[in-house]
């Protein structure tokens, strides 16, 4: 490689670089609308990191194909290792994936803490190909489920709600649609009646996985109100891309009537 070769060679992966990094970061994340700000800082971070040595190393290298090129009657040079050099940059490197690893699990300490008194519970069952979504209704309490009692009749009977309990009498059942209260922290309680599916809210920077023959509880704070996409990001069928819903953030007092709406059409 030449000397014109090495530059240009540095110079387009330097510029490459900084467009992909940009174009990447701009678009690449739609707008957060809930409290997860940590995993966009997270993300941030290792990609500026990862990207600055992504740079370096390739800097380094047109540097390298330059300044070693073959020319005519140079000769091959030999050296021994160097271990102090080796140990630097292994222990460099495993510095700084410690931080990274140490910072992801305080950020999944926190994503995963309990739902603080007051959350406001809502419980996602998630079914090929569709999402089923209960309320408690005015007595706060979940009728019970049995899966014996699942059948397709109707939005109650596909996760087995049983008609004799009366905890579930006032339970409001809806599909596809989860309506949340803006600024209140909500506590999300995914089911799932088949396979594995994996409810992922791209605004909230959700995504927690619905487990057979499990109860995983999800919590975050809406912070905007609007409409926003549910999808399931778990290949679960012939019928995955039909898998998606609505998430509607609303003001708190407007959401006992808005859900009230959303059942009787």
């Amino acid at each position: 490689m030449g000397k014109q070769q090495g530059l240009l060679f540095g110079l387009a992966t330097l510029l490459l670089v900084v467009l992909a990094t940009f174009y990447f970061t701009h678009d690449w994340l739609p707008p957060l609308k809930s409290d997860r700000e940590g995993i966009d800082s997270a993300l941030g971070a290792t990609l500026a990191v990862t990207g600055a040595v992504f740079i370096l190393t390739n800097l380094l290298l047109a540097y390298f194909s330059w300044r070693y090129q073959d020319r005519p009657g140079a000769q091959a040079a030999y050296w021994h290792d160097d271990p102090r050099l080796e140990w630097t940059w292994t222990l460099v490197t495993a510095g700084i994936m410690a931080i990274f690893l140490f910072g992801a699990l305080n950020l999944w300490a926190k994503v995963q803490q309990a739902p603080p008194p007051g959350a406001f519970m809502v419980e996602v069952t998630g079914q090929q190909f569709r999402w089923v979504v209960r309320y408690p209704g005015p007595d706060g309490i979940f009728g019970r489920t049995d899966a014996k009692l699942a059948s397709g009749d109707n939005e109650r009977a596909y996760i087995g709600l049983d008609p004799k309990d009366p905890n579930g009498a006032d339970d409001i059942v809806l599909l596809n649609h989860v309506y949340l209260p803006q600024g209140r922290p909500v506590a999300v309680r995914l089911r799932s009646t088949d396979v594995i599916h994996s409810f992922f809210l791209p605004n909230f920077r959700v995504k927690q996985d619905a487990m057979p023959g499990m109860m995983v509880v999800t919590t975050f704070t809406p912070k905007a109100s609007g409409d926003f996409e549910l999808a399931c990001a778990e290949l679960c069928g012939l019928g995955h891309y039909k898998m998606r819903g609505e998430v509607h953030v609303v003001p708190p007092a407007e959401l006992e009537a808005a859900v009230r709406k959303a059942a009787a059409e």
